[in-house]
Formats: structure tokens, sequence, C-alpha cells
């Protein structure tokens, strides 16, 4: 049985007090704050992912060794969903549940990302892909290193050229400063547009930190508005 709306958001911890006020504020034009730029330089020459369709880029992500993510895992993991989908929806990097199974967003967080999807009338697969930062996990789920995360950089690119999504959403820090290539604080960050290219970018706090501080879930609250707001007139143009 379905869930409604209101059903959908007390299960994922967004009560109703939660939404939009009456004068929402209107997306800002700012970039990210910036505290000093991160360097990211690929591993990856340019000429191996730029030209790649969606098998040979599944191909090169599955045969990676550039970093040594590629030496721990159990399978890469390139993403999952509607590949002309409008949202693309980028997290850090694959989890145990996701390294086994070989798709982002499979373990508790994942269920609090389809619970969040819900909430704004999405759902995983329709008009939405899902990718991380990088495609290998991290071991004990740590922070991506910088140097491995301008290893799977190309890839992450090459995706986005593909897709050619009308909106990307960073879900926390290290899919953020990926994005951006800066360093970013996430607080500051929130309730604006930010580029990557011609692409719109908003971020927000990724599902997994949600579940450690739920005194946040009424700001990924907000977020999620902001980003059906802004989806509305990015289609209305």
């Amino acid at each position: 049985m379905s869930l409604s709306r209101e059903q959908t958001l007390r299960e994922m911890g967004l009560a109703p007090q939660w939404r939009l006020r009456a004068a929402p504020v209107e997306p800002a034009s700012s970039v990210a704050v910036v505290v000093e730029p991160v360097a990211v330089v690929s591993l990856v020459p340019e000429s191996a992912t730029g030209l790649l369709n969606w098998d040979q880029l599944a191909a090169a992500v599955s045969s990676c060794h550039q970093c040594v993510l590629g030496e721990q895992r159990n399978q890469a993991v390139l993403g999952v969903g509607d590949r002309n989908a409008d949202w693309l929806f980028v997290g850090e990097g694959p989890g145990a549940e996701e390294d086994a199974r070989g798709e982002p967003f499979v373990g508790q967080a994942g269920k609090l990302l389809d619970s969040m999807l819900a909430a704004i009338g999405l759902k995983r697969g329709k008009d939405v892909y899902i990718a991380n930062a990088v495609k290998c996990r991290p071991p004990n789920n740590r922070t991506p290193e910088p140097e491995e995360s301008a290893a799977c950089w190309p890839y992450l690119e090459r995706q986005i050229e593909l897709i050619e999504p009308k909106l990307i959403v960073a879900l926390g820090r290290p899919a953020a400063q990926a994005l951006l290539n800066a360093e970013v604080k996430i607080g500051a960050a929130r309730g604006q547009i930010h580029r990557y290219r011609e692409f719109p970018v908003i971020v927000t706090y990724h599902p997994a930190y949600l579940l450690r501080s739920l005194l946040d879930k009424s700001k990924a609250w907000e977020d999620l508005c902001f980003m059906r707001r802004t989806m509305r007139e990015l289609q209305n143009d």
C-alpha cells in the first residue's frame, strides 16, 4: 500500500510543521563559500573518458585501478537510474552494502534518500539518476581522500555530460567539493544555486549524516522544498 505524502514525511522524520514559509526565499545566484581552493588534478586523462558511451564508461569504471580504492573493492559502483534524468543526485562513495551489490544508496542512508525523494514526488530510477563522487568503497566508509576523488572525477564528469541533467544535487561535503572544486561548508552553501559549468547545483546534507543528526532533518526538508521550487523554475524556462 502506498504511503500518503504526510505519512512519508513522518517515516523520514520530516514532520509537516516544516512546510515552506509563506514568503519563500528566491534562489540566489551566488557561488559556494570558498575557504581555499581545492586542487582537483585528475589522474585519468580526459581523452580516456571524454568520448565514452555508457557501456564503455561502465567497463572503464569496473576495470579502474587509478587509486588504492580500486585494490580493495568488491566491485565498482557506477550509478543507477534514468540516464536521461532531469535530476542527478551525487553522494560521497559506496558503503559496505553498495560495494556488495554494486548499486549506490542501498543501505539505511539509501532508504532515507528514497523517502526524501518521495517527499517531493520523485522515485529512484524515474527521471532520477544517482551516482557518487568516488566509485569504490573507502575503507571503513571513511571520507575519500583528495587524490581518490581526483582519480574518479573524469567518470562523474562524463556521467554529467551523458545525462545532461537540469539540476544536480550534491549530497554532502565531499560531493559538493568535487562538483564545485572548492572547499565547501554545507551550512553556508545550502539554499543557494551554485554552478558546475552550465549545470545548476544545490548542496544539502548526506542522508547518512541525517541519520546521525536528527536536528538537521528540518533543514533537509527546507532543502527539498528549495530543490523542487528550483526545478519547477528550470522546467518553465
